[in-house]
Parts: structure tokens; sequence; C-alpha cells
């Protein structure tokens, strides 16, 4: 029997990469969709941290399902003070634009030699009424043009160390393994199997 797991994203990519990870045959990732969850959650936290419990609380008082996730992605480098960070799906504005993000991206970066980077994933977990912290991160460094149209955000000009390509080319295989979200979301599934049958509804 498939145990169930709100994920709370609209992000259909999000939600393919996820059941990838966790496996679709024995977990059933729900989205906000899927429970019908549509209200803005504001997410000004200044820290990955702190809007990946606001959107995680929110919804565990909207749902009764016993398995919430939340998760915040940050793309930090290292010679612009960490940043985009925390701000990173609007850097370039409100309108977050991925395009727009990674021009900025890369104007910003042109007077540094330092390319290095890091992406960081948060999961922030409720489940049944206790609270859990999972963190993922990937190291590499940001290419000097975009390649590629696989993943989104910022993957076209992030390059994971230890590869030539960046995200937007390596496959969905590859990024299952090493990404930011698949190493964080490994360590919940590891955590979930402790859990057994508790999440069967």
């Amino acid at each position: 029997m498939q145990r169930k797991i709100v994920f709370a994203t609209h992000n259909d990519h999000k939600i393919r990469e996820v059941s990838q990870i966790l496996d679709s045959k024995e977990w059933n990732i729900l989205s906000l969709d899927d429970i019908g969850f549509y209200d803005k959650i504001v997410e000004d936290g200044k820290t990955l941290e702190e809007n990946a419990w606001l959107k995680v609380r929110a919804i565990d008082r909207f749902t009764s399902i016993n398995c919430i996730v939340a998760d915040d992605t940050g793309l930090e480098v290292r010679a612009l003070n960490n940043e985009p960070g925390v701000y990173s799906a609007r850097y370039a504005g409100q309108q977050r634009s991925a395009t727009d993000n990674m021009n900025k991206l890369l104007k910003e970066l042109k007077p540094h030699s330092d390319r290095s980077a890091r992406f960081r994933t948060v999961l922030a977990c409720i489940i049944e009424g206790q609270e859990y912290t999972f963190e993922g991160i990937v190291n590499g460094h940001i290419a000097y043009d975009k390649s590629g149209e696989h993943g989104f955000g910022y993957d076209p000009i992030f390059v994971p160390r230890g590869y030539s390509e960046s995200f937007g080319i390596l496959s969905q295989g590859i990024k299952n393994r090493i990404s930011h979200r698949a190493r964080a979301f490994e360590q919940l599934r590891s955590f979930l199997h402790t859990m057994e049958e508790r999440f069967i509804d």
C-alpha cells in the first residue's frame, strides 16, 4: 500500500522529480493541487529554513494527512557573499523569471574570477505532529553561459563538481543521484523507512 506524503508545491516538475527519488510505487506524492490548497503562502523568511517552515506549517493546518514536506532551495555563490540565497527565485524581480535571474547572476559575476557556488535545499517536515529538518547540498561552479534545457531555475548555468556539463544538460537520472534536492530527499526517505507503517492512510 502506498503511503501518502504532501509535498508543498504546485510545481509538477518538482513532483515528478521527488516521485522518482522516493519511488512512486511506495510513496504517493501529493501536490498542493491534489489536496485543493490554493491559498498564497507569503515566503518572507530571512533564511531557507524559515521559508520552508512557513510553508509546511500552513499546509499542516489545512490537511489531516500525517506527513507534510516543504522545501526551500537557494543558489549560494561565494563571490557574491552567498547571494542570491533565499532570494534565488526572485533575484531579478518579482516576475520570478529564470532567464532574468540567470542573466543578472552572470552579469554580477563578470568582475569575479571565483565562480564557485552551491545549491542548498532545506526540507521542513511535520510527521505525526513532530517536526524534522533535512538538508542537501551540491557544490559546483557557475558557467559563463547558459547550456541545456533540462531542469529549471539556474540549472543551465550550474555545473556540479566532478562534471563538465550543467544541470541543464545532465540527464535526470544523474541529477536524481547527485542534486541538492535528491540528497535532502534521500535523507527523508531513509528516515521514513524507520517510521514503518505510520503514514498509511
